[in-house]
């Protein structure tokens, strides 16, 4: 096991990310936050936090979002029980931000882009994401924010842990076969 973020450089990680959102988007007048169920929330939540902080706008729009049922494995794999959407506000002709915790083969944001197009049509969609594995993409996506990018091989992965759930903040990279904690 590799130690890729501690939970120092996880918090100057993610307060850089907050800032460039800030920069990028001003008043985020036209911008929202959507966090992708399940671990993409972790990160959401913080990322909301902190701009809404650097920014002083307490009303940025925020939402979640469950892909469960836009997964193209949805059928073949064991799925665990879908989590819930709440996107209360209309994301039509915005700029949308979708956050996730790693962008690994680019196919849980090809489900999250299918889900949110139910919402209505975004004027631009951005991805921000704390962990790029760079070299294992199997669909063209690419992020426009990233925390921290790492280059894989097919028998390692990556856990991020996160305090609110795992009790640490920390980013991990472990071979696939070791067991995880």
């Amino acid at each position: 096991m590799k130690t890729l973020l501690s939970s120092t450089h996880m918090n100057i990680t993610l307060q850089r990310l907050a800032h460039q959102l800030v920069e990028n988007h001003l008043s985020f007048a036209d911008t929202v936050l959507i966090g992708i169920q399940p671990r993409g929330i972790y990160l959401s939540d913080r990322i909301a936090r902190l701009v809404k902080k650097i920014s002083g706008n307490n009303n940025i729009n925020y939402g979640l979002l469950d892909i469960t049922f836009y997964r193209d494995d949805v059928h073949t794999t064991n799925i665990q029980v879908p989590s819930h959407t709440d996107i209360s506000f209309s994301i039509e002709d915005k700029n949308v931000i979708l956050i996730d915790d790693v962008l690994y083969t680019g196919r849980t944001i090809r489900s999250a882009m299918d889900a949110l197009i139910d919402f209505g049509r975004p004027k631009k969609v951005e991805l921000l994401t704390l962990i790029d594995r760079r070299f294992s993409r199997e669909l063209p996506v690419q992020p426009d924010y990233v925390g921290y990018s790492v280059d894989t091989i097919l028998t390692q992965k990556v856990k991020v842990y996160w305090d609110e759930k795992d009790g640490k903040d920390e980013v991990v990279l472990i071979e696939k076969n070791t067991e995880i904690k």
